[in-house]
């Protein structure tokens, strides 16, 4: 009788630890990634693992939600309607000066890509950024990494943010249309937005930092940009699902590296090259060292971004970030190789 007793209070608790460890390791069935321009080549490898079926590969149910801007995708994770998202990696730096702990867990470029542009309609006779006071300056969108830049660049000239006016146009054919119809003096942009601008002779670039070089001038050093970044609660209850997001961009990272611009063109959806395929390969040609090539983020990065968010952001104290908190590569770094 005792024995019998014993073997049921023994396979009860059996079965209530299996179910409490059933619970522990439950992750999220589908995962919502924000991101704010997907047509963009800032987003390009993140298009890739989806279009290539690299995220069900890994068993990830993705589903993609598109923006006008990165912070309106940020909002969406902040507010609880995504859980990742794709975008610029010095919004984690912007966050935690807000007390709010977000991870970038892989990267997808590895310069920021943005141009800063001037009107060749509106601004002829332009010669220096203090022209810029008091014009209307295009940006993907209000708070978002082409306004970061653009405030950094107009800082560096003493030009102060509030002497000009901030517009948010989006970042594809509105973009555009903005910028030829006079509605705006200036733009900080992506491509292939820049490169129609610049075929038609409808801008003058300022700083460009599509190139590797030019970043490093700009900002002192190397600037991570594009990532897959989430609260840290997340990446924490969900590291199969982050590790199989992981996988999928890296795997795209190296497709890019080894695609031509043809292979690329054939795979991104049709509306990507804005009615222009011959621009859209030459764009990818010429900024395709932008891109990651292994997902990696660079710790001396995170530090050039930190010191350019403090020069832009004075909200943003450097003794009040723990960077590692920021970003990782464990993720990276267990990709299958």
């Amino acid at each position: 009788m005792k024995f019998t007793r014993r073997f049921a209070i023994g396979i009860t608790t059996a079965v209530a630890l299996l179910a409490l460890q059933g619970t522990a390791q439950a992750e999220v069935e589908k995962v919502t990634i924000a991101v704010g321009g997907k047509s963009l080549f800032y987003y390009l490898p993140l298009t890739i693992a989806e279009q290539r079926g690299y995220f069900k590969e890994e068993g990830v149910n993705v589903e993609i939600v598109d923006f006008a801007g990165g912070s309106k995708a940020l909002q969406a994770v902040v507010g609880g309607s995504a859980d990742v998202v794709s975008g610029a990696y010095e919004h984690t730096i912007k966050l935690q000066g807000k007390k709010q702990y977000f991870t970038a867990f892989v990267q997808q470029a590895r310069a920021p890509q943005i141009v800063l542009a001037v009107s060749t309609k509106t601004m002829p006779n332009y010669k220096t950024i203090a022209d810029l006071k008091g014009k209307k300056i295009g940006v993907t969108a209000p708070g978002s990494s082409t306004n970061m830049v653009a405030s950094f660049v107009l800082d560096g000239a003493g030009v102060s943010s509030k002497e000009v006016s901030f517009i948010g146009v989006g970042a594809g054919s509105g973009a555009v249309a903005a910028m030829k119809t006079g509605q705006i003096d200036a733009i900080a942009n992506l491509d292939p937005v820049i490169s129609s601008l610049e075929r038609d002779g409808a801008i003058k670039v300022l700083v460009d930092t599509r190139k590797m070089d030019a970043t490093r001038q700009v900002f002192g050093g190397d600037m991570p940009a594009g990532s897959l970044y989430a609260p840290e609660a997340f990446i924490k209850a969900n590291p199969k699902t982050v590790q199989g997001m992981t996988n999928a961009m890296v795997k795209a990272a190296r497709w890019i590296q080894q695609a031509s611009a043809d292979d690329v063109l054939k795979t991104v959806p049709a509306s990507y090259s804005m009615g222009d395929p011959e621009l859209y390969k030459l764009t990818f040609n010429s900024l395709k060292e932008a891109m990651s090539p292994d997902g990696m983020i660079s710790e001396e990065g995170t530090k050039t971004a930190l010191k350019s968010l403090i020069a832009f952001d004075d909200t943003i104290k450097a003794d009040g970030i723990d960077l590692s908190r920021t970003f990782t590569n464990e993720y990276v770094k267990r990709a299958p190789k």
